[in-house]
């Protein structure tokens, strides 16, 4: 059996991992337009905490995912953006948001955007 094949993979297992943390999907794909403030992210992933954001941000830095950059303006402007290991990502989480909005089907109540995506 090939390797790529074989049940399990530690590699894909650790990937899995990595975004499979609750929001952690939406906040990269919130980023993947480009960089983005704590409340623009927020914005763009309604639903979840600030809490939470500040959590999902902190895991995905130490990932090596996204990077959090500090202008030193007055007030302090703190922008996230995605690395080239998280934007490496960018083309499989577009792929499976083509196949989410394919195959999923959301409640009448969640006022979901037209099939396009």
């Amino acid at each position: 059996m090939d390797d790529a094949l074989r049940p399990y993979c530690p590699y894909y297992a650790k990937a899995v991992e990595m975004i499979g943390r609750r929001w952690a999907g939406a906040v990269l794909r919130a980023l993947l337009a480009g960089s983005a403030r704590f409340n623009e992210i927020a914005a763009a992933v309604p639903g979840m905490t600030d809490k939470l954001l500040s959590q999902r941000l902190k895991d995905l830095e130490a990932d090596g995912l996204i990077t959090r950059r500090v202008h030193g303006t007055t007030p302090v402007r703190i922008e996230y953006a995605l690395t080239d290991k998280g934007a490496a990502l960018g083309q499989v989480l577009l792929a499976l948001n083509r196949w989410a909005v394919e195959w999923i089907e959301l409640p009448e109540e969640a006022g979901r955007p037209a099939r396009s995506g």
